[in-house]
């Protein structure tokens, strides 16, 4: 930082030279440099032993969990639509592809912090991936490579979405243009309606998946037992065509009692709120994909204790703590 300082003028009257003031003139300014340099030193001694305090605790959590990316979370950084990460997409056509019918990926920009977690999502009966593409970027920017995915048909069953989904996974993993910014033990699968039912097909037949978050699901089969996947089922008050009733209060309950699991009901919301961008969907996603794919307990702290019924929540259960 610049600064105009005036310097005193020479005590006593004239000078007995003419360059005393020039002399007297250089020792004030090679003082007051000797000065700043002093302070300048002290300073950047200060912070080097300040870096250096800070750098064990730093390490000590790297190496705690060497999965957490991203800030620390609050209410508002989770609630937001877009998280710390720039976003980028690629689109993946079904023809380059088996065993699904390709999608978008949307992954952070950044190559800066290692390699991320990966979301497959699955749309819904008789819907394309343009129904979840909200997801997409607003998973992604909290640090998570995403694929939002269409079916081989629209008509395709629960079953089939489970095991496309997975297919999907792989494909990201093992072929696509971003496979190496993923790490291929944190993945995770979503879907809506049929694709949620298609979610816990997934999470069922491959029991090393992170995180399951079936949105408004549905399936004929109400019973998982056998999931050992991390599971947020998420239903809607309103849902008429996947009633919580009959469809996923039953997928809670029926999971194992050993399992971290939690069902969140949707106040005022219907079988189709998750085909809109909607806070609650997203806050509580992010947390568990977070909590559960990343390991990162920064997160624990949204999910547990319990979160109350509000405006948009009706209902929240779950066990805490969680044991993953």
């Amino acid at each position: 930082m610049q600064q105009n300082r005036a310097l005193p003028a020479a005590p006593g009257g004239p000078a007995p030279s003419g360059h005393r003031p020039h002399r007297l003139t250089s020792r004030l300014v090679r003082a007051g440099l000797a000065a700043l340099l002093a302070a300048g030193g002290l300073v950047a001694a200060q912070a080097t032993g300040a870096q250096a305090a800070a750098e064990p605790a730093v390490a000590a959590q790297l190496a705690a969990n060497p999965y957490e990316r991203g800030p620390a979370p609050t209410t508002a950084s989770i609630e937001a639509t877009r998280g710390s990460y720039a976003v980028s997409q690629t689109s993946v056509s079904s023809l380059s592809v088996s065993g699904f019918g390709g999608g978008t990926i949307y992954y952070p920009t950044s190559t800066s912090d290692g390699t991320f977690g990966a979301v497959a999502i699955s749309p819904g009966y008789t819907a394309y991936q343009s129904s979840i593409s909200w997801l997409g970027p607003r998973l992604a920017s909290q640090g998570f490579v995403v694929f939002t995915i269409d079916t081989l048909t629209t008509l395709d069953q629960p079953d089939s979405r489970g095991r496309q989904l997975l297919a999907a996974l792989d494909y990201l993993t093992q072929r696509s243009s971003v496979r190496t910014r993923i790490d291929s033990t944190r993945l995770g699968v979503m879907g809506h309606s049929m694709g949620g039912g298609g979610t816990l097909e997934a999470a069922k037949s491959r029991p090393s998946l992170q995180a399951a978050i079936p949105l408004t699901g549905w399936n004929l089969d109400t019973t998982w037992p056998e999931i050992k996947t991390p599971t947020l089922i998420v239903g809607a008050d309103g849902d008429t065509i996947a009633p919580v009733a009959t469809h996923s209060e039953p997928f809670y309950r029926s999971l194992p009692s050993t399992l971290d699991k939690a069902y969140l009901e949707l106040r005022g919301a219907t079988h189709f709120t998750p085909n809109s961008s909607n806070t609650t969907i997203a806050k509580y996603s992010i947390s568990w994909l977070k909590r559960f794919i990343d390991d990162d307990t920064r997160y624990e702290q949204f999910l547990c204790p319990l979160p109350q019924a509000s405006l948009t929540i009706a209902e929240y259960r779950g066990n805490c703590p969680h044991t993953s």
